[in-house]
């Protein structure tokens, strides 16, 4: 597949849903992001977000554009209202080199390795923050899995198992260092599968950048954003991998990179616990399990990413550090299971 993406095909494609000539129509790449690609599209009254597949090596479920619509649409039936109104799904690569699916515009903050010229987050505004993150991924686990649907997105029995599984083959499949502190941490993972099984819609990349926040209130979260790993499954799962993002003061800096909270005023990876397990099912104790999952998972993905970059499907010179937050995360995770604490 080339990388050189041509937008004049999808503008003939888009007038006919938007009802506006193609002319009127104008599409430019977003930066950020380490996955699936996003776009605004604007007209001369809307907006909206588009978004396609990486180019290079795909990973079934993460880039399945028909996944991620039906999870949105999903979602709202279940009355959740803090994601993207649906708009329109295409499966023909035709039209944009690759399936892709149009949703609303969230106008908004997004927190990535600083905070946004004009907001104020002191530490009083992140410790608020946090907790309404934390309220954010309650809400999620809680939702309505029958009526709406969302119990058809993915098998709950054995899910952990599965997962752990998964990912340690998809690390094996990329893997381009010799790294044994995170083939060790993976090992144990394996060996050491809990027998108590959660259910509950999971978003699997829950961090602050996949937060839209109020500029007028950046304590206020009005939207989630990147669905593509949403599935049914262990919440614990998905609260370890926001773990595994939940950097703190004292952890290397390659690690700070995805998430601001590392700056005073917010939780901590233990008052986090403390909070989440305040509102929701489990206990802090069964965490170790999850923490090292979460971190692990957060190599793979980098894992992924840096072997795409490696083999010539990107020039984005971001990725080229993937290689050491692998390193990184790997000797977290066996630093985690040597101290028996997060």
């Amino acid at each position: 597949m080339s990388s050189t993406l041509s937008f004049d095909v999808l503008r003939d494609y888009l007038a006919t849903n938007l009802n506006c000539s193609a002319e009127q129509i104008q599409v430019d790449q977003l930066p950020g992001g380490y996955s699936n690609l996003s776009f605004l599209v604007h007209n001369p009254t809307e907006k909206f977000i588009l978004r396609r597949p990486p180019f290079g090596e795909k990973i079934a479920k993460a880039h399945d554009m028909g996944r991620e619509f039906k999870i949105l649409q999903g979602i709202k039936k279940a009355g959740y209202t803090k994601s993207p109104n649906p708009i329109l799904f295409c499966e023909e690569e035709s039209i944009f080199g690759a399936p892709f699916f149009l949703m609303e515009f969230v106008e908004g903050a997004i927190l990535r390795n600083k905070v946004p010229k004009g907001l104020t987050l002191g530490a009083m505004e992140f410790e608020k923050l946090s907790r309404s993150a934390v309220d954010c991924l309650v809400e999620l686990h809680q939702l309505e899995l029958q009526d709406s649907g969302l119990i058809q997105l993915g098998k709950p029995e054995g899910f952990t198992q599965r997962q752990v599984t998964g990912w340690v083959e998809r690390y094996f499949r990329a893997k381009t260092n010799e790294l044994p502190e995170l083939e060790i941490a993976a090992s144990w993972l394996q060996e050491n599968i809990p027998s108590t099984e959660y259910t509950a819609f999971i978003h699997n990349d829950f961090k602050y950048d996949n937060l839209v926040l109020d500029p007028d209130d950046p304590c206020k979260i009005q939207s989630v954003l990147d669905w593509e790993m949403a599935t049914i499954g262990n919440p614990l799962m998905d609260l370890g991998t926001s773990l595994a993002y939940w950097a703190e003061e004292k952890d290397p800096e390659i690690l700070k990179l995805f998430n601001l909270s590392h700056l005073p005023g917010n939780l901590s990876r233990e008052e986090l616990m403390d909070y989440y397990f305040s509102k929701a099912a489990g206990s802090k104790e069964e965490m170790i399990f999850y923490y090292v999952f979460g971190l692990v998972k957060v190599a793979v993905i980098a894992q992924q990413i840096f072997k795409r970059y490696s083999q010539g499907h990107s020039n984005d010179a971001r990725f080229a550090q993937l290689i050491h937050v692998v390193e990184a995360a790997g000797k977290k995770a066996t630093q985690t299971l040597q101290k028996n604490q997060l």
